[in-house]
């Protein structure tokens, strides 16, 4: 049992390979119930698991998860700016961006949230980023503070003083690193994003 778990990882699965992976279990449906209920596997979503890190003895990637649980997807946000080591708050909800309609999913390892992005302002400042021999898709610095500012509410950054504000005080950037982001990002973000005025005074106060 320990070496089809091995062979999952820390991959999210479906019914369908997991299946594959116990050919002595007759069918697909009580291979999951009965794995489950063992704690073999975690379920995350319907038709969705992941190998119970007790007995597959590799510890699972909240990144990964993030990516396979909602489709298509990318880690963005607090959660990507925090993962960059830019941001000092940790961040206990996984935040994502997707094409797909908004939304959440509470799972045994997690709450994961996912707010919608246009197709067109989707790939702009996305990364594969490779750890521990897999891989998923992050926003790059840049593209995760655009992501947070177009999807905060409160936030309306109108004046240089503002922008100073949110980023020293209200989320408590690293400002030496900020000064060194990519301004392009930024730039081609402010032609089909949300909250374009925002993102402009925001590359302002970047090209002071």
């Amino acid at each position: 049992m320990d070496r089809q778990l091995t062979e999952i990882g820390t991959i999210p699965v479906t019914t369908s390979i997991i299946e594959s992976l116990y050919p002595e279990l007759k069918s697909a449906n009580k291979k999951v119930t009965w794995l489950e209920k063992q704690g073999f596997i975690i379920r995350l979503k319907r038709g969705l698991y992941v190998a119970n890190p007790k007995h597959s003895r590799k510890t699972l990637s909240s990144e990964l998860i993030a990516n396979h649980l909602y489709t298509p997807s990318y880690i963005s946000m607090s959660t990507a700016l925090r993962y960059y080591g830019l941001i000092p708050e940790a961040v206990y909800v996984h935040q994502s961006m997707t094409v797909k309609h908004s939304r959440s999913f509470q799972t045994p390892v997690g709450c994961y949230d996912y707010k919608h992005i246009s197709k067109i302002a989707f790939p702009i400042g996305v990364r594969s980023m490779y750890k521990d021999n897999y891989a998923f898709l992050i926003a790059s610095p840049e593209k995760a503070l655009c992501d947070l500012i177009a999807n905060s509410s409160q936030v309306n950054l109108r004046y240089m003083k503002d922008v100073e504000t949110y980023l020293e005080q209200d989320i408590r950037m690293d400002m030496d690193e900020f000064n060194k982001m990519d301004k392009t990002i930024f730039e081609d973000y402010i032609k089909v994003g949300k909250k374009a005025d925002s993102i402009s005074t925001l590359l302002k106060f970047l090209r002071r």
